[in-house]
């Protein structure tokens, strides 16, 4: 080999060394932001997620401008935004103005449990806000086969995730009948396209360290750039879709979604220990496994404890074969009557 091309060999290899040091130290960064948002009216939610992101280091440390950005909100089911079911309309435009402000491209897009994405932006009335800031929505479809593990093999995710820059994963603060609560991780599950999480469930639903194993590995094989939690008005009792409204009042911000979730055990009273997930990713090594590690920064919440957040009683994970198929054949009816809707309103829109 001559000196040229040993000298270019020395140079690529520091590239890539210094591409995953970086990633590994974003990865590997404990700090968790926690901002106080009273509610969403007005400017508050502007102001606490540009904290958010000055506290984190600026945006430019997670995107670049041109960069094609997915935010991904939890869209699991078409329900007001009274219900605290989905991500709030108001931390989904902040977020997307920010990044539309930064001279990124991003779209909003998710694969929900039941309808799609575009009926729950309508129930949530962000569609013609959306379309204000040219921010596209898109089903989060078109599934490519991916392997992220030996133990779990080839899952289907989304190929419109998949061809995002960065994913900015925007979830909601929730309990769980199933995982007892869900902060951060689960909501990449979204990006597996379709009914096939349904069937996951049936799959790797023999245990709650089974099933949270797979989220673990997709979100680390996602790798979205930062998590910002939706805590504003959280949803205790029979969640993710049945429970209470609570106001909560913040906004919980990180690149670790273990640390993140811990935090957010903190600021309700809940033991970690209970939660599969966090459990699951400590014996995994994934995340951060100890509370001493976390840099905590922005507001004090220490005297703001939530003491009476209800946890939803538990249901199992795994979903019956019987279940699974009533569970596509209702998706199947919710899809039609929402592309009826769409045409309904596009005939309404050329009429006028």
């Amino acid at each position: 080999m001559d000196c040229s091309a040993s000298v270019a060999m020395t140079v690529c290899t520091q590239c890539y060394t210094d591409l995953f040091e970086t990633a590994l130290d974003r990865r590997m960064d404990t700090t968790v932001a926690v901002t106080r948002c009273e509610g969403y009216e007005g400017d508050k939610v502007a102001e606490a997620i540009g904290r958010q992101f000055a506290l984190l280091g600026g945006l430019g440390r997670f995107v670049k401008r041109g960069d094609r950005v997915l935010v991904k909100p939890n869209f699991i089911a078409p329900r007001p935004r009274r219900q605290a079911t989905q991500t709030h309309p108001a931390v989904i435009l902040e977020v997307t103005r920010l990044l539309k402000d930064f001279g990124a491209k991003p779209f909003v897009g998710d694969s929900p449990a039941w309808s799609n994405v575009f009926a729950c932006v309508r129930k949530l009335g962000l569609e013609e806000n959306l379309k204000r800031l040219g921010v596209p929505v898109r089903q989060l479809d078109k599934p490519r086969w991916c392997k992220i593990s030996e133990r779990n093999g080839k899952v289907g995710i989304s190929e419109v995730a998949l061809g995002a820059d960065v994913i900015i994963n925007v979830p909601k603060f929730k309990t769980h009948q199933q995982l007892v609560a869900t902060f951060a991780v689960k909501n990449m599950f979204g990006c597996v396209a379709g009914k096939r999480k349904a069937l996951w469930h049936f799959s790797r639903g023999k245990t709650r360290e089974e099933f949270c194993e797979l989220l673990i590995e997709i979100f680390r094989y996602l790798a979205p750039a930062v998590t910002i939690i939706d805590g504003v008005e959280a949803m205790d009792g029979r969640g993710p879709i049945r429970g209470r409204t609570r106001p909560l009042g913040w906004l919980v911000a990180g690149t670790d979604p273990i640390a993140c979730e811990r935090v957010c055990c903190e600021l309700v009273n809940m033991q970690t220990g209970d939660v599969p997930i966090i459990r699951t990713a400590e014996q995994m090594g994934f995340g951060c496994g100890e509370r001493e590690l976390i840099e905590l920064i922005g507001d004090d919440f220490s005297q703001d404890i939530c003491t009476d957040f209800e946890l939803a009683e538990p249901v199992p994970i795994r979903f019956s074969l019987l279940h699974v198929c009533k569970s596509i054949c209702k998706q199947i009816v919710l899809l039609a009557k929402s592309a009826a809707g769409r045409k309904k309103k596009a005939t309404g829109d050329t009429e006028k």
